[in-house]
């Protein structure tokens, strides 16, 4: 089905939890919940600051009374309210260390739950929610937003289908330069929870950009990581948790992998690429020009998919909105899981196809926590490297 005939339906009621004034991800996501018109946003706890969660919520157009002082307020007050006019889907974009305890009060409450990455705090954390949302008839999701991206569908199409066989090697790296310096210590927003041990858990960047480039693989490739030899490292000095990773991994199937994650490569944006290679060929694919999927054959010449192209699979061209040539990009990729969910929740109106219209569940958020374990295990090991003789 074309993205242009998606089925219509009522709008799915929603609050959100964080992402007040000053807040990148927050807007982010609102961004992405209402881009299809399938969303709206009717109630928040948009900070842990009373007066400024108020502000946030009036800028946003919200009417005080759906405008709350904690989230738990706000869950409570939220089921007193008529069916017709309650939030039913919940958005969780607080920093790590206030993922769990909202999703866990929003799930047993009976409302759907989106949650930004990594899941939570920490790996037990993780399993008390793996355990309890499996048990319950909510949807949940996680935004690993660049699974939502028309060319890694396609890629995951590719891939699974065969056409560039048997993978021998997977090489994804996320390369930022943002924490070059020790900007958490001039009062960044953004670098000061990130780099906090307390609000962050065990890992910075592995956590932080890691866990999106290792869900990236898995969710391309379907292959599941067997064993890592992993080097963590701190190169700014002072800083509490890591901010540049590299790691060697392999996989059930005998593949190799390369993965690395960097917060301190000067000069470097949001630089995602993954490159996979099977016996037939390559894939290839980067977020810093996310329309365009480069695959590399042994026998013939290299071919170039774009997003919105009439030869795409089915699963690109309903993640796909515009015609070729006009760029799709991060806050697509992003609503195309809001919009998923929104389906999701609707799905006995238009009966939807779970495994096209997808997105990232509670599974992948416990896989994400325990790749940060495994890494952050794997990089305090001391009997993994060779030494030259000198």
């Amino acid at each position: 089905m074309p993205y242009s005939q998606m089925p219509t339906y009522k709008k799915v009621r929603m609050g959100m939890v964080g992402g007040g004034i000053g807040s990148f991800i927050g807007a982010v996501h609102r961004m992405a919940a209402a881009l299809d018109g399938k969303i709206e946003l009717v109630c928040g706890a948009f900070s842990s600051d009373p007066e400024k969660s108020l502000e946030s919520g009036r800028s946003l157009g919200l009417d005080d009374d759906r405008i709350y002082t904690t989230y738990e307020e706000m869950i409570e007050k939220e089921q007193l309210l008529p069916e017709e006019k309650r939030m039913e889907l919940m958005s969780v974009v607080t920093p790590n260390h206030v993922h769990y305890a909202p999703v866990k009060l929003g799930i047993l409450a009976g409302f759907h739950v989106i949650c930004d990455k990594p899941l939570c705090f920490d790996l037990q954390e993780a399993y008390e929610l793996l355990a309890l949302i499996e048990k319950s008839a909510c949807i949940f999701a996680l935004t690993h937003n660049y699974t939502g991206y028309p060319m890694i569908k396609q890629a995951k199409h590719m891939v699974l289908s065969g056409k560039i066989g048997t993978i021998r090697k997977v090489v994804t790296e996320y390369a930022q330069g943002w924490l070059t310096n020790p900007i958490e210590k001039e009062g960044q927003k953004q670098a000061s929870w990130r780099t906090d041990p307390n609000k962050s858990g065990i890992a910075g960047a592995i956590g932080d950009i890691g866990t999106h480039a290792e869900n990236l693989s898995q969710y391309i490739t379907g292959l599941e990581i067997h064993s890592m030899c992993a080097d963590i490292g701190t190169l700014v000095e002072g800083r509490a948790l890591d901010d540049d990773g590299n790691i060697l991994l392999r996989y059930h199937n005998g593949a190799k992998g390369i993965l690395y994650a960097s917060q301190i490569s000067a000069g470097e944006e949001n630089n995602l690429k993954i490159r996979i290679y099977g016996d037939k060929g390559s894939l290839e694919w980067s977020q810093m020009e996310p329309n365009t999927l480069i695959v590399k054959w042994m026998d013939k010449p290299t071919q170039y998919y774009r997003t919105g192209s009439h030869d795409l699979c089915q699963h690109a061209m309903v993640h796909s909105r515009l015609p070729s040539g006009h760029p799709e990009g991060y806050i697509e990729a992003f609503a195309n899981i809001y919009r998923n969910v929104a389906m999701a929740i609707r799905q006995k109106g238009i009966n939807v196809d779970r495994d096209l219209y997808d997105f990232p569940s509670i599974k992948e958020g416990v896989k994400g926590m325990e790749f940060i374990y495994h890494a952050i295990k794997s990089g305090k090991e001391e009997n993994k490297w060779l030494a030259y003789l000198t």
